[in-house]
């Protein structure tokens, strides 16, 4: 497969954010580019792992973006040149069965080809280590430093074969949770289960491991997203709350529940049998309980510090420690090859599990959540109240993303931040800053705003948990008025 000179491209650096390297197709993200940096990619982990690897092999797969596929064989082809075998996946999968296949063939790592939840013009590339989860930025900047020196990886060329990453990632998963359970309340009408896979790489995923019907939506591969994105939020899932509430008129009684995929199943959110939204904000403190409550497991809470002042608070009903992350996967993932995890999650809807691979997986995370329901008899939202009544302990969330003009206005923003801390917001006094990513503010009534910056384009993002939804919106509304006024 040829391509042209990588020498020819005239485009932004290739930097590498919170997961991978993301760029707009034929702009940013092109075959020539991807077939320059892989080969640096497949080298940098074979340095790092390569001395608990078993070979120099490299995973490589895809989703189900424009041109996926073509700019997989493309990555394992240049791979495979630069000296090292590659099992390239045979169709598109979830992100997290490459990090499996990563970890079951003992290989130096994966390199998978998607943009994860970003609109449709995108594609990337995640590169996961030997472990079975995301690398850490120690990897990712050698990577941007050899791209940089201009460096090239040659070898006698490896073999490059193909693989079904389905098989061996479903057979894991279907060890960890009472499937039978679940596929009986399901066949029975107990349970109605909706799936929204957002044309992504989850469609099919739930009935391969129920071996039971499910209402999935969306399965069909869309490159355009409907129009959207193929991110678990409120506004991208109209047509499926309208399937969830005529169901509900339908069958007033017995429960329901939807899950909902993003481009490629390693987040997720869900919908409550009232067709309400509910984050992983949410049902990370349920699924707390239900992996220590009904399943006995034991282990650390680990959280980034854009999550829900509950999970440390239902951690705590059962002893469990709590470690407080960086936003990004990759942190959580380092914590968990050091200690024994229960669980880690991020508010973005990843969430994944210390009996599992160090990575962020739905399809895992949508079993659990069908096990509680199935386990407690209840609905979602009454699981999630009773905890709420349990700990004393009742918020409201949102967050907000906001475009600025430039990466100069971001570093005027930056700079007062640093230089003329905020000691008031929205009329409530700072009572404690924390600066582990961004600018965490606890305020007297024991809210907080966090304010953080995206590290590759002019965007503020802005979270605040408070008592009410009022008072979140009060705050967000006085944070963005605070920045456009810089």
């Amino acid at each position: 497969m040829n391509h042209p000179s990588p020498a020819s491209v005239k485009s932004t650096p290739i930097k590498f954010g919170t997961d991978g390297w993301r760029g707009l197709i034929a702009a940013d993200f092109t075959f020539d580019r991807l077939t320059q940096v892989a080969p640096l990619a497949a080298q940098v982990l074979a340095n790092v792992y390569g001395s608990t690897a078993a070979n120099r092999l490299v995973i490589v797969g895809y989703d189900r973006r424009f041109l996926s596929e073509d700019f997989a064989l493309a990555t394992a082809e240049a791979v495979r040149d630069a000296g090292f075998d590659v099992l390239l996946s045979d169709g598109y999968a979830p992100t997290p069965a490459f990090s499996w296949a990563a970890k079951q063939y003992n290989a130096l790592g994966a390199l998978v080809i998607t943009a994860s939840h970003n609109p449709g013009r995108y594609s990337g590339l995640k590169v996961k280590g030997a472990f079975g989860g995301s690398v850490s930025p120690f990897v990712t900047q050698q990577i941007e430093a050899l791209l940089a020196e201009g460096k090239t990886v040659t070898g006698t060329p490896g073999v490059l074969q193909t693989f079904n990453p389905w098989e061996g990632y479903c057979q894991g998963l279907e060890t960890k949770v009472d499937i039978a359970a679940i596929r009986q309340a399901i066949q029975q009408g107990t349970l109605t289960v909706f799936a929204d896979v957002m044309h992504g790489a989850a469609a099919g995923g739930l009935e391969k491991l129920l071996k039971t019907p499910i209402r999935e939506l969306h399965s069909d591969r869309d490159p355009l997203f409907g129009g959207g994105a193929p991110e678990p939020l409120p506004r991208y899932l109209t047509d499926f709350f309208e399937q969830m509430r005529a169901h509900r008129q339908e069958n007033p009684t017995g429960l329901s529940v939807g899950l909902v995929f993003d481009g490629d199943s390693d987040r997720i959110a869900a919908v409550d049998g009232q067709a309400s939204f509910l984050s992983s904000q949410i049902l990370i403190p349920v699924l707390i309980e239900h992996l220590v409550a009904n399943r006995g497991f034991k282990g650390e809470l680990v959280k980034t510090i854009s999550g829900s002042d509950l999970m440390p608070k239902v951690a705590a009903l059962y002893d469990l420690p709590v470690f407080e992350t960086a936003v990004g996967y990759k942190y959580i993932a380092d914590r968990m090859l050091e200690t024994q995890v229960l669980l880690g999650g991020e508010e973005s809807g990843g969430i994944g599990y210390g009996n599992h691979i160090p990575e962020r997986d739905a399809l895992l995370s949508a079993l659990y959540v069908l096990e509680a329901i199935v386990h407690f008899g209840l609905d979602l939202s009454d699981l999630y109240r009773k905890l709420q009544e349990r700990t004393g302990f009742f918020s409201s969330y949102d967050r907000i993303d906001i475009p600025l003009a430039g990466m100069d206005v971001r570093a005027n923003l930056l700079h007062q931040l640093e230089t003329s801390p905020l000691t008031e917001i929205a009329g409530q006094a700072v009572i404690d800053c924390l600066s582990v990513d961004g600018y965490k503010f606890r305020l007297t009534d024991q809210s907080w705003l966090l304010i953080r910056f995206s590290g590759t384009e002019p965007v503020l993002r802005l979270y605040c948990e408070a008592a009410t939804l009022e008072q979140v919106h009060k705050t967000l509304h006085w944070a963005k008025d605070w920045a456009n006024a810089a």
